[in-house]
């Protein structure tokens, strides 16, 4: 098994599916944990060095953190909706509790700043259609620089693929501090819609040190330590959704990459193609069409 896949359960905490350190990653800066409540469930979580997102993936709960209660609305699956979240700061114990059940991602950052909790209404949430044609897919852009400041290292989006549609394209990398790129850790989470589906994923180096292509599945995770990664390919009949964490050591946040030289020219070409027609595949409302 490839060091930097990790399929479905290999992560698993108990009744957990992932807890993701970045001593388990063998870096830094960025983690991941997915928890299950079941109805009526109610849990504690200390975030110690961590700033976090609660996302709910399925599920709604409430969230109570310095003093104050914050009710997350949630979503039947990161198919149907656009979700509200709530941002959590280091050294904080944060207690969760849902009536109906919930499942609830936490992204996180080792950080050095504490600052307050906040929540992020779905409504607030903007959705961003990328690419074209064959490489059209929805960014939902909750917890990036520019639309979301209150971090101190953490940044955050989803995204989600049509069946048959190409993602993470072209192919970019974020591990060097030039004018071009900052230094980012980054976790892909992935679900996967249907049973038994899967998509593709790549993941390599100039140099040929790095050179990987493995099928995911629902509920894989893939550590990006270095390297250009991309595509994401959503296997016909399979829409495929991923959670991007990342974190680095830069003063300030920022996601910015550079495309692997060879390929960059595909961004040129999507000027003369349509929109893939389904995206956007979710807003707040619910499902687009």
């Amino acid at each position: 098994m490839s060091e930097l896949h990790r399929p479905n359960g290999t992560l698993a905490d108990g009744d957990d599916p992932v807890r993701l350190g970045p001593e388990d990653a063998g870096w830094n800066y960025t983690g991941l944990r997915v928890l299950r409540l079941a109805a009526g469930a109610s849990r504690v979580i200390e975030t110690g060095e961590f700033e976090a997102f609660v996302l709910p993936l399925s599920g709604g709960c409430s969230v109570e953190v310095d003093g104050s209660r914050f009710a997350l609305q949630g979503r039947d699956s990161v198919f149907t909706r656009v979700t509200d979240f709530l941002y959590v700061p280091r050294d904080a114990s944060v207690a969760l509790s849902t009536v109906e059940g919930c499942e609830l991602a936490l992204p996180m950052a080792r950080c050095t700043r504490r600052l307050t909790p906040k929540y992020g209404p779905a409504s607030e949430v903007p959705v961003e259609v990328r690419g074209a044609g064959q490489a059209t897919r929805q960014v939902t852009n909750f917890g990036v620089p520019g639309v979301w400041d209150h971090a101190d290292k953490l940044n955050a989006c989803e995204l989600i693929t049509p069946d048959g549609n190409w993602s993470s394209y072209p192919p970019h990398k974020h591990d060097e501090a030039t004018e071009c790129e900052v230094v980012n850790e980054e976790i892909y989470y992935f679900r996967i819609s249907g049973e038994g589906g899967f998509g593709f994923h790549r993941t390599y180096t100039a140099d040929g040190s790095l050179d990987e292509d493995v099928a995911v599945r629902d509920g894989d995770v893939f550590l990006i330590p270095r390297g250009y990664h991309g595509p994401c390919v959503a296997a016909p009949g399979y829409p495929m959704y991923y959670l991007n964490v990342l974190a680095g050591p830069a003063a300030e946040r920022s996601m910015a990459f550079c495309d692997d030289p060879a390929h960059t020219w595909i961004r040129e070409s999507w000027a003369g193609q349509p929109l893939d027609p389904r995206c956007p595949v979710t807003s707040a409302e619910g499902p687009v069409r």
